[in-house]
Order: C-alpha cells, then structure tokens, then sequence
C-alpha cells in the first residue's frame, strides 16, 4: 500500500481521517489500521471503490495507492 499516496490524496480534498472514517461508516482507528496496514487490517473492495469513487482517482492511481509494496 502507498500510505503517503493515500494520504496525499485525503489531503487534496480536505480530509482527515476522522472525516474519512466517518463517511466510510468505520471508526478512525480502524480506518488508522487499515491505511497503516496494522492487525492484518486492510481495505475491502468496497471500501477501495468508496475511496475511488470520493477522490475520483483514475485505476492507475487505485493500483498505484492500493496495490503496491
């Protein structure tokens, strides 16, 4: 996962990751582990297509942020 990519993208559309986690209907710290990947947390597909669909992110940025080492 791109953490920083992510991260970067949160901020460019003015959120932090209580809003983020609020509008995912998650709580910040769970929201927390999945970006910091934390206890085996990760982002369901779901949640990928949320996060696509919220910052409008092309699927070369999906792939870039999600699906990298």
């Amino acid at each position: 996962m791109n953490t920083p990519m992510l991260k970067s993208k949160m901020v460019l559309h003015g959120d932090t990751n209580a809003k983020l986690a609020a509008a995912m209907g998650i709580s910040p710290q769970r929201l927390s582990a999945k970006i910091n990947e934390t206890g085996g947390a990760e982002f369901n597909k779901h949640e990928i297509q949320f996060i696509k669909q919220r910052y409008s992110l092309t699927s070369d940025e999906v792939d870039d942020i999600f699906f990298t080492n």
